[in-house]
This record gives C-alpha cells, structure tokens and sequence, in this order.
C-alpha cells in the first residue's frame, strides 16, 4: 500500500502563478513566483505563537489545518501553508528528515506506473515537475515512508487535500523551509 502513496500530480491547471518569474538568484530552475493575493491570508510564511515542547528545528504537521510548523524555541515556530494526503492516502506518525535534494527527479511508484499506462518512469527536475524546487525525504527506522515534504508545480492545490500523501508546499516556501531543515529533524505528522 505504502507503494501507491508517492506524491503525484493531479490533473488542473494552474491560475495563480506569475509564469517564468524568479525571485531565487542561482535557481537551477525558474521559480515562479506565487500570487499570495489569490490565496487566504493565513497562507502567508509567518512566525506566529506555537507553544511546544519539542526541540527546536523540529517540524509539526497540522494535515487538519493544513498547516506545517517549523519549530524555532521559545513558544514560536514558523508556520506554512500545505497541500495534504487526499482520503485513503493521508500518512501520520513521526519520521525523520534522511535525506534532502534540490530540484529532485520524480519517480513514481511500481503501483502508480501500473495504474497510468504510459506515465514515465522518471520526470526530471525542473518547473513542472511533481516534486518542485526541494524535496526533504521522510524515514522511521531507518526505512524510506515514501512520503516527503516537497515543492509543487501545481500551486492551486495548496490548502487542499489534493496529494497522493506527501506534504506539498509553494516552491518558495519550501526553499525556505529546506534552508532552515536539517538532516535528522524529527517531523511529526498529526
């Protein structure tokens, strides 16, 4: 079952974007820029009061809020907005950031090429493809959950539960989020 669960794209168009704009000097890709007008104000990157008495760096995913923490001390975290695990896809328990990847190629699961007769067998990096700018990979005990805490091309389905189980983010958010992350961080996804 955990095979069916990799992040894959869904089938809408995007409305949102400002096409081939960059706000990330040496992006390997175009970035482009979300129009935060288009989206509820509790979707803006904020620092807000998030009492918790795990270490700091830790990450904390609300999927019922559709809400990501990043923990900074003192009663305050980071907070951003996510696309979650649609019904029967949605993961939840504590793993470990294993590995992270700028611009990763996309690799969908044994199940999911099975299921889409002609879907390749690898995207590669870049604007369009599922797994965006970044990618944090999510493991317990030592063994990949096939989850991951990733960018998206697809920018509408953020505050949705829209994702075959993986943790979507704006790609500008999760360059930001990827920059203060590191491997090892305990993820908590609730």
């Amino acid at each position: 079952m955990l095979a069916l669960l990799a992040c894959a794209p869904s089938a809408q168009r995007d409305h949102s974007a400002t096409p081939g704009a960059s706000q990330f000097s040496g992006e390997q890709f175009p970035v482009r820029l979300i129009n935060r007008a288009r989206f509820p104000t509790d979707f803006a990157v904020t620092t807000v009061d998030y009492p918790s008495m795990e270490a700091r760096g830790s990450i904390i995913v609300d999927t019922g809020a559709g809400k990501l923490y990043h923990i900074e001390g003192n009663g305050k975290a980071r907070r951003y907005a996510i696309a979650v695990g649609k019904a029967g896809h949605a993961w939840k328990g504590t793993a470990t950031i294993a590995r992270k990847a700028e611009w990763p190629a996309w690799y969908p699961t044994d199940d999911m090429l099975s299921e889409a007769p002609g879907m390749p067998n690898r995207i590669p990096p870049g604007s369009d493809n599922p797994l965006g700018a970044r990618a944090m990979y999510l493991y317990t005990d030592g063994k990949d959950t096939l989850y991951r805490i990733h960018g998206t091309s697809e920018p509408w389905t953020i505050g949705t539960k829209a994702s075959s189980g993986c943790i979507r983010m704006f790609n500008e958010d999760v360059i930001d989020l990827y920059t203060r992350t590191r491997i090892g961080a305990k993820v908590i996804v609730k």
